[in-house]
């Protein structure tokens, strides 16, 4: 049988004379599984299933969702598909369920390409890249877009990872994001205002800078200003013997999102989970422009986020 999400691309390296493996998928250029010895540091899932609540999944050329699936280019309206149906969005880009082609792999990096043609909604050629590595000192994802046709092109991505510790349960796990702005959205999941996470009309848990117990959080909380030291912002869960994974982002994203579903279909049952994703603009970016690129012909962007351990080795 093959498997739902393609080709398992494996890699692997050594870290602290522990192995570390990475399995990306040619479906979505998708983080499969991230292992350090027996140690997940994202949750899995298996070669047979199809991925959850958009796990591991790459997010391209737009991340989160957009309103209506419309947007205006040049005062001449464009239609997406509504992909979130029920909350009538064109949701997580156009490239979830798309195949990646296979570059180039290595024992420990495997570089995966897919283009984004002109089509409804969104008119426009690009190039997209996504190179996964690991080494001593973890994963490195490395996300590029060329516009590759002949007029200027928006541009904005994210990435879809649940950390974990193992199996460390969420009420033994405490979830640091050093962002000081929460984007308040509507029932649509649309963000429609932005308050400091310490505003009294934040959601609940908003404010992460200082670490929340995971078990306490339920969020889907769009985050901005998120503070970068020398280029790289870091959140980071924890055990209480500060044992886990850190994920870092560099400036290209300059947003997360966090969402912590409590009904995660996980390989050994349902429990709570959570996903920092890393990204480069805000959600309904095409109608607010927040965050957004426009690539001239021939443009390059490039963004860089990570996975590493912490105390395990």
């Amino acid at each position: 049988m093959r498997p739902p999400s393609g080709q398992q691309l494996t890699i692997s390296s050594t870290l602290g004379g522990v192995r570390l493996r990475a399995t990306v998928t040619e479906v979505a250029a998708g983080l499969r599984e991230l292992v350090l010895g027996d140690v997940d540091l994202v949750e899995p899932f298996r070669e047979d299933a199809r991925p959850a609540k958009g796990q591991g999944i790459v997010m391209a050329p737009w991340g989160g969702r957009v309103r209506d699936g419309r947007w205006t280019l040049d005062g001449a309206p464009q239609q997406l598909a509504l992909t979130e149906p029920a909350l009538g969005n064109a949701s997580h880009g156009l490239l979830r369920y798309a195949p990646y082609r296979v570059l180039d792999h290595g024992d420990a990096f495997v570089l995966l390409q897919a283009t984004i043609h002109p089509q409804p909604g969104f008119p426009f050629l690009l190039d997209t890249f996504v190179r996964y590595e690991v080494d001593d000192t973890g994963l490195t994802v490395t996300h590029e877009a060329v516009n590759a046709g002949p007029t200027r092109a928006p541009w904005a991505c994210g990435a879809h990872p649940y950390l974990a510790v193992g199996a460390t349960p969420a009420d033994a796990l405490t979830l640091t994001v050093p962002a000081a702005s929460a984007l308040i959205a509507d029932e649509r999941l649309l963000p429609v205002r932005t308050v400091a996470v310490d505003d009294a009309d934040a959601p609940a848990g908003a404010d992460l800078r200082a670490g929340r117990r995971l078990s306490e959080l339920d969020l889907d909380l769009g985050l901005a200003d998120v503070a970068h030291v020398d280029g790289i912002a870091t959140s980071t869960l924890l055990d209480d013997a500060g044992r886990g994974v850190r994920l870092w982002q560099d400036s290209a994203f300059g947003y997360a999102v966090v969402f912590t579903p409590r009904d995660f279909p996980g390989v050994d049952g349902v429990h709570q989970a959570v996903a920092v994703e890393p990204m480069s603009a805000p959600a309904d970016a095409l109608n607010s422009g927040e965050g957004l690129v426009w690539l001239e012909p021939g443009e390059t962007w490039t963004g860089r986020w990570g996975v590493a351990p912490v105390g395990l080795v």
